[in-house]
C-alpha cells in the first residue's frame, strides 16, 4: 500500500476559493479515477492557508497508472487550466508514504 500525502498552500485568504474550484471541477474526476481519498483536511492551526489530501494506491505502478489517466482526462486538464488561471496556489508538497508494520491502515 502506498499513501500519496499532498499539501497545498494558497495565497492568504484563498483556501476556500481554491477548495470551491477543486470541489466543482477537480474532485469529481480525481475520485472517478483514483477512488475516494483517505482524507481531505483543511488546516485549523499551524501553517495556515493550506490543506492536505491523502490518496491510497496499491503500489507505485498503480499510482503512476492513475496519474497518467488523470493527465489524459479532458476534465482534469480543464480543471488544471482553471486552477492556474485562478492563481490561488502558492506551493505543493507531495510525500509518498507507507503504513508502519505495527499500525496497518484500516479502510
Amino acid at each position: 500500500m502506498l499513501i500519496d500525502h499532498r499539501t497545498y498552500t494558497t495565497r492568504p485568504g484563498a483556501v476556500q476559493k481554491q477548495l470551491a474550484l477543486y470541489g466543482e471541477y477537480g474532485f469529481p474526476v480525481q475520485c472517478k479515477l483514483a477512488g475516494d481519498p483517505l482524507a481531505f483536511l483543511v488546516t485549523e492551526t499551524g501553517p495556515l492557508n493550506s490543506y492536505v489530501h491523502l490518496w491510497v494506491y496499491e503500489d507505485a505502478a498503480h499510482r503512476a497508472q492513475v496519474r497518467a489517466a488523470l493527465q489524459a482526462d479532458p476534465a482534469w486538464v480543464a480543471y488544471l487550466a482553471k486552477s492556474a488561471e485562478a492563481g490561488n496556489l502558492v506551493s505543493q508538497e507531495n510525500r509518498l508514504m507507507v503504513p508502519a508494520a505495527f499500525a496497518p491502515l484500516r479502510r
